[in-house]
């Protein structure tokens, strides 16, 4: 059986392929690829030969084949109100050049909707968590089961992913996602996102575009622009780079402060993502934790390889779709069972177009 998972993120296009549960293909592109080049992706997945393909699905839709997409899902999986994001109409190209050649693509939901997360936390919420932010949460989700041992059943932690674009914090009780603070509104900045956009500063604003969802973070915060990680750690004792720096690290703390309050008795904190695989940050984190909370903070293991956890937690879906191997943690974590729009929850006017559809 051969898989491919996807991970669609700001600053690289991860793509992961397994036969059997093992990895044998793991990709990484610059995600200015996607951009200007979506047909080379294709082609990389088409040669593997894959028996499913988890494809990029941004703010998730409900489980669906490529062949079923209406226009409508295809918006809710962007949100895009026109052609501003050159990487996001990459992924619209993409998705058109896989349907065209008619590959077995299956898109997944996002956090939102997960029928165990309660309603009472959706309202007025889009991002709990894109479908990247499932993946990697069903793969820590195994990721601990097998570290110690224990049927899904019995898992239970609260993550903080850190990537290059965006934050998140997702809680998982008894191996069930039960809640999610995605990127846009997460309480502090990202690296490259601002994070929670203070209502009155959206005002002030007057028009709020896309690209203003991928500015405002540390690293423009530090530098007004963005840098590598890299560079951004390599002045992490100049200011303003540690001041944003604490900025980020005082979001962490609120956030899983938040999962945390929620969950009954977590085994562990679990930290994944680009930012915590340079050692000095991971550490910087770690130790800010388990002073706070006193539990355990581990790194996501997850599968071996270069792919962002993302790609590996798709292809994980992908395989457990099949009757595979993680065909159980599909099923214990309600997937299939995934429904309704991310708007379904929104009680604020937006706007709408001739077709009565938002935009």
């Amino acid at each position: 059986m051969r898989v491919i998972g996807v991970d669609p993120g700001t600053g690289s296009f991860d793509v992961i392929g397994l036969e059997d549960g093992r990895i044998k293909l793991d990709l990484s592109f610059p995600s200015e690829a996607v951009a200007e080049e979506p047909s080379k992706i294709v082609e990389a997945i088409e040669g593997f030969n894959a028996d499913i393909i988890i494809g990029p699905s941004g703010y998730g839709i409900p489980l669906k084949h490529i062949s079923e997409l209406t226009e409508k899902d295809r918006f809710e999986m962007t949100l895009v109100r026109e052609e501003e994001i050159p990487v996001l109409i990459g992924l619209q190209k993409m998705v058109d050049e896989m349907k065209e050649k008619g590959m077995n693509v299956w898109f997944i939901p996002g956090i939102i909707h997960l029928p165990t997360v309660p309603e009472f936390r959706k309202y007025n919420k889009v991002d709990m968590g894109t479908a990247d932010k499932l993946a990697i949460t069903l793969l820590a989700i195994y990721d601990q089961a097998k570290r110690l041992g224990i049927p899904y059943g019995e898992v239970s932690f609260a993550l903080l992913e850190v990537g290059f674009g965006y934050n998140f914090a997702g809680a998982v009780e008894k191996g069930k996602i039960i809640d999610g603070i995605g990127g846009t509104i997460f309480p502090g900045p990202a690296f490259v996102n601002s994070g929670a956009l203070d209502g009155e500063i959206a005002y002030l604003m007057g028009e709020i575009r896309k690209w203003h969802l991928f500015w405002g973070g540390a690293s423009i915060i530090a530098a007004n622009e963005i840098l590598t990680p890299e560079k951004f750690v390599e002045r992490l004792d100049e200011e303003p780079f540690a001041g944003a720096w604490e900025a980020m690290k005082d979001g962490f703390l609120k956030a899983i402060a938040s999962e945390l309050a929620i969950l009954r008795k977590p085994r562990e904190i679990i930290l994944s993502g680009r930012l915590m695989r340079i050692e000095r940050l991971r550490k910087d984190v770690r130790d800010m934790l388990e002073d706070h909370f006193d539990i355990p903070v581990v790194k996501q293991r997850g599968l071996e390889g270069k792919a962002k956890e993302a790609a590996q937690g798709s292809a994980l879906i992908g395989d457990g779709l099949l009757g595979g191997q993680f065909r159980d943690l599909v099923k214990h974590t309600e997937i299939k069972k995934a429904g309704g729009s991310v708007l379904d929850y929104v009680k604020l006017p937006l706007l709408y177009n001739s077709a009565h559809q938002p935009f």
